[in-house]
């Protein structure tokens, strides 16, 4: 247990209404998790405002709660604290309460619209393979080495981050590397952690529907950079128009990576296949596993890193060289018959772009390229006719299908998107709303040699429908398809 004074520390507090020598059992902003002994952070959500629930959080044993305005009665025993904005606050609060973890090992944060999950995995990989301790929290997954925990969003909740890192530094991590998300730094859950560098990727469309405006998306993945110290780095993508927006203002060491522009991290592409990519960075030769442009400057952004925090060259490209993607980005399996399906989380247009793009650019052009992709409900909308306009004009036959529609008709997404078709490639496009039946479709129409892009749930096992999760895997699917047991 922790003292309240000490768990309160640099978290902003205006006023102080009772003791604040007092033990503390946990922290939580979600009040039907309270018990007795527990801090209650009071958080303005978009759908909920904590504020509300003060009552029945005290009612659940908790002796402190954190708002932004206390309420109109205030309960003897319970020391209420009024702070400048209770989501820093409770940042602040659970890296103090679990003992700042991640001033305890070399934490990097990467952010940006694509890429991030591949650079985390790849990292994490790397370091593991360099022979250090290492953590992972991702999309996809969160790993202490090798040992595995479920991630349920990109960014976890500030108390879950924080406990997290703690369990890294209890099993000795040297390093962990984590996917910073938009949302995240918008509602500071990042919040009192210590980043020893950050990674910045990419920024297009997506998130609109959270954002609102483009530059709001920019300015909240600008948070990021702007929050690093002295004793930081920041490394951004050169490629990208807004990369080096990134660095303005920014207190951290400056640092780039580029295959189009000069940058401290240089690369160029010197063959690409589906079996993998031969590339040449700052001079030195070497191939890896991964395909195409986009994973070319993933592989930049992991090697700068693996520079900046001390790796040895040659080691490090050597253990670069077998290196493997995250689960569910550009997934190659091959039939008995001579098929190519490739899964994909590309649910972004310009995902989506470089992903058919690299395909296009390996195919010899006799060979068909059948899509199937979809758009996921209660999301930016403005991005659903973009898509299918994109996977129309980069592929000889389209199949539009169900992403998660979630609480939306299928069909109406399916409409929008097909909007975005212009008439001379209405002829290749088909709806299926049922997924499995979509990809069962592309299977048939497809011939030996032919390409099968599954796009848009990548490593996703579940299609979610009006708030319930059915089990839907595209690879499963494909694999049942090419019959591979």
């Amino acid at each position: 247990m922790n003292d309240l004074q000490d768990i309160i520390y640099k978290a902003g507090s205006l006023k102080i209404t009772g003791p604040i020598s007092k033990k503390v059992k946990g922290i939580t902003m979600d009040s039907s998790k309270v018990k007795a002994g527990f801090v209650f952070v009071a958080i303005e959500g978009t759908r909920v405002d904590g504020h509300h629930y003060i009552d029945k959080a005290i009612e659940n044993g908790a002796t402190a709660i954190v708002c932004n305005h206390f309420p109109r009665e205030l309960m003897e025993k319970v020391t209420y604290i009024k702070v400048n904005n209770s989501s820093e606050a409770l940042g602040v609060m659970a890296s103090n309460f679990y003992d700042n973890p991640s001033e305890a090992l070399k934490l990097i944060g990467v952010t940006g619209t694509n890429g991030k999950t591949t650079i985390v995995h790849l990292l994490h990989q790397l370091f593991i393979r360099l022979g250090y301790q290492t953590g992972l929290l991702s999309t996809i997954v969160n790993k202490i080495n090798d040992k595995e925990m479920e991630a349920t969003r990109t960014t976890p909740d500030a108390v879950t981050l924080n406990f997290l890192l703690r369990q890294m530094v209890d099993a000795g991590c040297d390093y962990a590397f984590m996917e910073v998300s938009s949302h995240a730094l918008v509602q500071r859950r990042t919040a009192g952690l210590f980043f020893t560098g950050a990674v910045f990727t990419n920024i297009t469309h997506d998130h609109l529907d959270y954002h609102k405006t483009f530059s709001e998306y920019i300015k909240a993945k600008k948070l990021f950079f702007d929050g690093l110290t002295k004793s930081s780095f920041a490394l951004t993508n050169a490629d990208d128009k807004n990369g080096l927006l990134m660095l303005q203002n920014s207190h951290a060491s400056r640092y780039t990576y580029g295959l189009k522009t000069m940058a401290q991290f240089k690369g160029r592409i010197i063959e690409s296949s589906f079996e993998g990519l031969q590339m040449n960075i700052n001079g030195n030769d070497f191939y890896s596993l991964l395909v195409g442009r986009f994973n070319a400057s993933n592989l930049l952004a992991v090697y700068g890193v693996a520079k900046l925090l001390g790796m040895d060259t040659r080691e490090t490209l050597i253990q670069m060289s077998s290196l493997k993607g995250a689960e569910g980005r550009f997934d190659i399996i091959r039939s008995k018959e001579g098929l190519v399906a490739i899964i994909d989380y590309a649910h972004t247009p310009d995902a989506l772009k470089n992903v058919l793009q690299t395909i296009n650019a390996i195919r010899t052009g006799n060979e068909e390229l059948i899509t199937v992709v979809g758009a996921g409900g209660d999301r930016d909308k403005t991005k659903r006719p973009e898509m299918a306009a994109i996977a129309s004009q980069w592929s000889t036959k389209l199949i539009l299908t169900s992403d998660n529609p979630r609480s939306e008709d299928p069909e109406t997404i399916l409409k929008e998107m097909k909007a975005g078709v212009n008439m001379s490639n209405q002829k290749k496009t088909l709806v299926i709303a049922d997924r499995k039946e979509a990809i069962r479709t592309a299977f048939h129409l497809a011939q030996a040699g032919d390409i099968i892009l599954v796009a848009g749930k990548g490593h996703e096992k579940y299609q979610e429908i009006k708030e319930v999760r059915y089990p839907l895997d595209d690879h499963k699917i494909i694999n049942e398809l090419f019959e591979i047991k």
